[in-house]
């Protein structure tokens, strides 16, 4: 309990110190934890997994719990103080401590990883509403680059966000936003293959699961998202 209530105190000194890369007030809940890591550990072989934006590891104790002994995972934040707070939890937390030595923490943003086609899974726990248009494109971008053949992008967003901003934001902002919502239904009426409504959580959010194949077809299926 003591440190959940510290994840939440850094978590929100975090969010009133820079809203724009951390977006939300609360850590993800463990149902909307299940649902971004629902892919995990599902392959036949080891699986090489990349955490976009963990934050203070939420979903990323989740991730943990189903990684497999050949299974490795690296975590990409920008946050200085949740890069801090993840360390520290690899080096003192035991269930992440049996993880850490198959696990990295890059201290900069996706678009600086490395590499193509590394990975499996991409889980993504970005505010993609928080940015520019063009950077949400140079995001996606980054996750289809490392991203293997078939493999598997989740991501989440609040449900309506977007319009209900809309309604209180000025004319530049709404151009932002709706620029933003273009880009992700184009990815996501080309790419999506199941989509989960995660409704005990604040706020409500969807769960979007991609594969970059071209052999996605667009099917909803609104869940809690249990496992």
């Amino acid at each position: 309990m003591a440190r959940r209530l510290s994840e939440y105190r850094l978590f929100l000194r975090e969010f009133l110190r820079s809203y724009h890369t951390t977006g939300a007030i609360l850590p993800s809940s463990r149902f909307l934890a299940a649902a971004l890591a629902r892919y995990v550990g599902q392959a036949e072989g080891p699986e090489r997994i990349l955490e976009v934006g963990p934050g203070t590891g939420a979903v990323t104790r989740k991730i943990v719990a189903q990684l497999r002994a050949d299974d490795r995972l690296d975590l990409v934040e920008l946050n200085g103080a949740f890069v801090a707070q993840l360390r520290e939890r690899f080096s003192t937390d035991p269930a992440f401590l049996s993880v850490a030595h198959r696990t990295r923490i890059l201290h900069c943003a996706v678009q600086e990883v490395p590499g193509e086609a590394c990975y499996d899974l991409v889980i993504s726990g970005l505010p993609l509403n928080n940015f520019t248009a063009p950077q949400v494109s140079e995001i996606l971008a980054a996750f289809r680059r490392l991203l293997k053949p078939g493999g598997i992008l989740s991501f989440f967003q609040y449900i309506a966000i977007r319009k209900l901003r809309g309604l209180v934001s000025g004319r530049l902002d709404r151009e932002r936003l709706r620029g933003i919502g273009q880009v992700l239904e184009e990815l996501l009426r080309a790419n999506e293959f199941r989509r989960e409504g995660i409704w005990p959580n604040v706020p409500p959010a969807w769960v979007h699961h991609l594969r970059f194949d071209g052999a996605a077809s667009h099917t909803a299926e609104p869940a809690i998202g249990q496992r």
